[in-house]
């Protein structure tokens, strides 16, 4: 998978796109964005798989920056980056050590709690505890814990996949069981009423900036990974239906979420904010989506910046000259 270079003037970045996780067909989607945008802004792109051929092209081509739009494991669990890092290639997004922090929730919660920001209620059970304690004891008391509504979703992870809001205790079995498909430890938290929201925070030309909330109204009533990547079923209110006073404390928290996790270039941060407007931080993603009905582009676009010029900020941020 490969697009042709354009534009001789502008830096020389690789796309990395696809690769082997769940999330596969979302990340391409995004690739093929950031691609046209870069391409838009004068850089010279072209876009690579993930897959046993990336390390000897990256090693012959060299570009300038490497901008990895990779989701699930491969992208956000830090290991791609090490690599990055030992090859001695610029790249876009976080560092390794960072994305391991944020892909970790039950981690990244307590960190962003330590930096003053309210999270869910929530614990961690591995499958090894429900084979040592038995299933059913263990769901008990989580249940009478957290009482119902609950969330259950995966530990690690991107796009909604094994999350699942449970209403009842008969449905809890089978969300922690959804939930270990995609890895082996499930988290339960108490559920917070309120309105959904994202904040994108990009770091371009000097500046970290917090871009508008934006609001997610899901037909359904849940964001789920359909939700999320197709087309209509979602309503999204860039900026967010909130009051200045709420939208100050949304930009506050995500830049301190950000911050605390030690995130860098660009990450969204999710929330949902009470009736009484106080923000309440779900989790970070250090490899954001970027496809049409992603969030971060819609709240570039909200904000009145064009993604070719922010994009193009950003990869510049990322040559070695202003990596700190």
């Amino acid at each position: 998978m490969s697009g042709g270079p354009v534009g001789a003037e502008g830096p020389r970045v690789t796309v990395l796109a696809g690769g082997l996780s769940h999330e596969r067909d979302v990340s391409l989607r995004s690739g093929r964005r950031v691609a046209e945008a870069l391409r838009d802004a004068g850089c010279e792109v072209s876009v690579l798989d993930a897959d046993a051929h990336l390390l000897p092209r990256l090693r012959d081509d060299r570009p300038d920056v490497v901008w990895p739009v990779l989701h699930g494991a491969i992208g956000e669990d830090g290991a791609l980056r090490d690599v990055l890092e030992l090859l001695a290639l610029p790249f876009v997004g976080s560092r390794a050590a960072a994305c391991r922090l944020a892909w970790n929730k039950p981690i990244a919660q307590s960190i962003v709690a330590a930096a003053g920001l309210r999270v869910p209620a929530s614990i961690a059970l591995a499958q090894a505890t429900f084979r040592d304690l038995g299933a059913q004891p263990v769901l008990a008391a989580a249940a009478d814990w957290a009482g119902f509504p609950l969330v259950v979703k995966p530990s690690r992870g991107g796009s909604a996949l094994g999350v699942a809001v449970v209403g009842d205790v008969r449905d809890l079995a089978r969300a922690v069981v959804d939930a270990f498909a995609y890895g082996d430890t499930a988290l339960v938290q108490e559920h917070v009423p309120g309105t959904e929201v994202a904040v994108s925070v990009v770091e371009a030309s000097g500046e970290v900036l917090a871009m508008p909330a934006v609001e997610i109204v899901a037909d359904g009533g849940s964001y789920d990974y359909a939700a999320r990547y197709t087309a209509g079923s979602t309503e999204f209110f860039a900026p967010a239906r909130l009051s200045p006073d709420v939208t100050a404390r949304l930009a506050d928290a995500a830049l301190t979420a950000h911050a605390a996790l030690g995130l860098r270039h660009l990450s969204r941060v999710d929330f949902i904010v009470t009736d009484a407007g106080e923000p309440v931080f779900l989790e970070a993603n250090a490899a954001p989506g970027m496809t049409e009905t992603s969030l971060l582009p819609q709240a570039v676009e909200a904000a009145g910046r064009g993604l070719d010029a922010l994009y193009r900020g950003i990869v510049e941020s990322a040559l070695p000259s202003r990596v700190p």
